[in-house]
């Protein structure tokens, strides 16, 4: 047994020993890096471990399990801290945030999205969220010499803490009716049945609305665009790829295993609806780059939403590619901007004119990324919006479909404004912003991502499968 818990939580193990020591080697060492390259070893370790599956028949008592699922979302968040450490290093060093605590928070705040990945239970469940959310509270406001960014943590601190006092009671509830806290026998007994506990359905409200703040979804979004312009870009890729991935996880572990996931159809309806109008809308007349791509993720956790209301195989399976996908996306565009705020370019959309000569290859990944979120072709991103939009067209909701395609072609508008403002307005600057080596490798990576999985879906689909 002793054996089996170690293969299943040796991604964990080394996550949690990776921080512990990149605390320990930055507080002795007189060398910056160190702290950064001890974390990206951490990642990329933990990320490896989850290439080998377990020997078939090995079962866990500490409560983690080790699907596919599992391990292609865990491999995903160490790739992706990875990633945003690289991206951290000249960033921070530009900006004057050095010490070990950065890197050491990472890989801690990977760590509760990699344990809530493999939770079987509503306790693990719910102690990975808030590991992932204590994490971020800290890197919100890591940045101590931009004042915007103490207000931004304090933003994020108090409604984080807001939802997860939702999600507590909503658990509390439910486990009050199921007596369990094991995922499948809490599921399969508060939707089950013609007539559900009134106290189960307070539990899910509770627990919905919770999670309706983790994703951004309108009413619960209002947070989004403060947080999103005030954190430090390289966290800002990580919170919106990142956090959003595990946020999404978190409900695709406890939906499929419902015995009657349909009685969720409505407020799933509701979040859709209001998600993709207001945070499509809102972003048209949006002039800094961050807050528009903030109101994009409301737009486009409401297409995830939009998956959730179809309640079948093919929508969870739609939900998370898209999960995927929109991780890689936000690694790609947050991190292009992270290069360009590192040399010298501002907030608003008239700071970003002319980049395209000034700093083409960051531009490239940018437009690159731009075109995945508007839904163009071959990208990931319209992929993600096929099979979303073919799972709710299947389920018979026609009309919540169609209100979607259309908030997709009024996203374009926006899009193509950052677009043209790269390229086809003159800057009378013409030197080169530089790029360092492992900027160039992290954007190449995510970029070719973001085609390759456009192009090539069905791997990642065969990987993603549900209860």
């Amino acid at each position: 047994m002793m054996a089996t818990d170690f293969w299943i939580a040796l991604p964990l193990l080394l996550l949690a020993v990776g921080a512990l020591v990149t605390l320990v080697v930055g507080a002795i060492s007189r060398n910056d890096s160190s702290g950064y390259i001890i974390a990206i070893i951490s990642a990329l370790g933990a990320a490896c471990c989850t290439l080998q599956a377990p020997p078939v028949g090995m079962v866990s008592t500490l409560g983690l399990s080790s699907t596919s699922t599992v391990r292609l979302f865990t491999s995903l968040f160490c790739l992706m801290a990875a990633a945003v450490l690289v991206l951290s290093k000249e960033y921070n060093k530009h900006g004057g945030n050095r010490g070990e605590e950065y890197p050491a928070t990472i890989l801690f705040t990977a760590f509760g999205m990699a344990a809530l990945a493999s939770a079987t239970s509503l306790l693990t469940l719910f102690l990975g969220l808030e590991a992932m959310t204590f994490g971020f509270y800290i890197l919100v406001a890591s940045d101590l010499k931009r004042e915007a960014s103490v207000e931004t943590g304090l933003k994020y601190l108090l409604i984080g803490a807001l939802s997860s006092a939702f999600l507590a009671f909503g658990i509390a509830l439910i486990y009050s009716v199921s007596g369990s806290l094991a995922i499948t026998q809490a599921m399969q007994t508060t939707l089950a049945g013609s007539s559900v506990n009134p106290v189960a359905v307070a539990g899910w409200c509770f627990l919905l609305f919770g999670m309706a703040f983790k994703l951004s979804l309108v009413p619960a979004h209002l947070w989004t665009p403060d947080v999103y312009d005030g954190t430090p870009a390289p966290v800002t890729a990580f919170l919106s790829g990142g956090s959003k991935g595990a946020s999404l996880l978190f409900l695709l572990i406890l939906l499929p295993q419902a015995a009657d996931a349909g009685m969720l159809r409505l407020p799933f309806w509701w979040f859709a609806l209001l998600s993709m109008l207001i945070g499509n809308l809102s972003a048209l007349r949006e002039n800094r780059i961050r807050r528009l791509l903030a109101y994009s993720s409301i737009a486009h956790m409401g297409y995830v939403a939009l998956a959730l209301v179809a309640g079948s195989f093919s929508g969870y399976q739609a939900a998370a590619y898209y999960a995927v996908a929109y991780g890689v996306i936000s690694l790609a565009a947050f991190g292009a901007i992270a290069v360009m705020e590192r040399n010298g370019c501002g907030a608003t959309l008239d700071d970003y004119r002319g980049r395209g000569a000034r700093n083409p290859f960051a531009s490239g990944v940018l437009t690159l990324a731009l075109f995945a979120l508007a839904g163009i072709p071959p990208t990931a991103g319209f992929t993600g919006k096929f099979l979303i939009f073919a799972a709710t067209l299947k389920s018979g909701e026609m009309t919540l479909a169609i209100i979607g395609m259309l908030t997709v072609a009024v996203s374009i508008y926006y899009y193509l404004r950052v677009i043209s403002a790269l390229y086809f307005n003159t800057s009378e600057q013409t030197h080169q912003d530089q790029c360092t080596i492992g900027e160039v490798v992290v954007l190449s990576i995510a970029s070719a991502s973001v085609v390759l999985l456009g192009l090539f879906p069905a791997r990642l689909l065969a990987l993603l499968t549900f209860p």
